[in-house]
């Protein structure tokens, strides 16, 4: 398990407080056996009929390559912290789940004043890391709920992707920013540029793209590769079309591409949300609800990305950073999976 920390049993009861008369997920999903390899894991998962197999990747490494903010290393640990004391009920009985657990990242991580070059080559470290288990959880025929880190994470997700698939990868991101930037050295300004010049990327649509928060030299390639878009101002300032409308179309040009989807949140694009670019102009937390929910349940999504959560960067602090950011990812978590069970009860 090189590169790899196991979310075990044990860590999984720590979290989790019980109660009389209920069950909790945590005491339905799988964990991880640290004496167990990769393959006996999964061969136990596929016995016991798990879908989804969730991933922690606590990294800002990436973030602060792109000369951003850090603190976007512990999302998955606020978000399980929340999910798992969440009720196992007859919405979710949650022995659809392995919680596998976190890329090792502790010594690609480097402190403050470190320059730029030596943190994108770290990114590019931690591409080769992602994809390698990525890849094995994918062609186990599991679907990955990845959470954490930078969006640099999304070009290792959408590389394992297409080695898994055979094919190239259409790509939808609830984000301000397209992350299409110029291939300058890796950082989570560029991961789809970079998917899309290494082939993985073949179709690719942002949703609440910020009109004034990408450059014109990023917004030409990207029209240069066929990307599209729907503009956060489109639909929530100037109201020109509706959410629902964006969606329908969003997923029309998914499904018309015949190519495994690849479902993007960036934490950014919520308003106040305690990540490494936190906004003010963002969009309520139950319309990112609707979008991974729609998605999920209308397109053949190949994984899920929660990218950029950063609990520490919240203004209230760390205490309040970790109840914010694990409840809403706990709430994005269920919407997707809830999306992708009714897509199979309609197939």
């Amino acid at each position: 398990m090189q590169h790899f920390i196991p979310f075990t049993s044990q860590q999984c009861q720590q979290i989790t407080s019980l109660r009389d008369g209920e069950t909790k997920l945590a005491q339905t999903v799988h964990c991880c056996d640290t004496k167990a390899n990769l393959d006996d894991t999964f061969a136990r998962a596929q016995n016991n009929h798990v879908r989804f197999v969730i991933i922690g990747i606590g990294e800002d490494i990436g973030p602060r390559a792109n000369l951003g903010r850090g603190g976007a290393t512990d999302a998955f640990e606020s978000a399980m912290a929340q999910f798992l004391n969440l009720q196992s009920n007859r919405f979710l009985s949650g022995k659809e789940c392995l919680v596998l657990g976190q890329i090792e990242t502790r010594d690609l991580q480097l402190p403050e004043g470190i320059d730029a070059d030596t943190l994108r080559k770290n990114v590019e470290r931690l591409d080769e890391r992602v994809i390698s288990l990525v890849s094995q959880v994918m062609a186990a025929g599991f679907e990955p709920i990845v959470i954490g880190g930078g969006h640099n994470n999304a070009y290792g997700l959408l590389m394992s992707a297409k080695l898994t698939h055979k094919k190239k990868v259409a790509a939808v991101n609830l984000d301000p920013h397209s992350d299409f930037r110029p291939r300058e050295g890796r950082h989570s300004g560029n991961g789809f540029s970079y998917a899309a010049a290494s082939g993985a990327l073949g179709y690719y649509h942002v949703l609440g793209l910020h009109e004034l928060k990408n450059s014109e030299q990023t917004l030409e390639q990207l029209t240069a590769f066929g990307g599209h878009w729907h503009t956060l101002q489109s639909i929530w300032v100037r109201r020109e079309t509706t959410l629902e409308s964006a969606l329908m179309d969003i997923i029309t040009k998914l499904n018309d591409s015949q190519m495994p989807v690849a479902l993007e949140l960036d934490l950014d694009a919520i308003i106040n949300m305690p990540s490494s670019a936190s906004t003010a102009a963002g969009i309520p937390l139950m319309d990112a609800l609707y979008y991974v929910s729609s998605i999920a349940k209308n397109t053949p999504c190949s994984y899920f990305h929660l990218a950029e959560a950063a609990p520490s960067c919240h203004v209230a602090g760390i205490a309040a950073g970790y109840r914010e950011t694990g409840q809403s990812i706990s709430e994005l978590i269920y919407a997707y999976i809830q999306g992708r069970l009714q897509s199979q009860q309609i197939g």
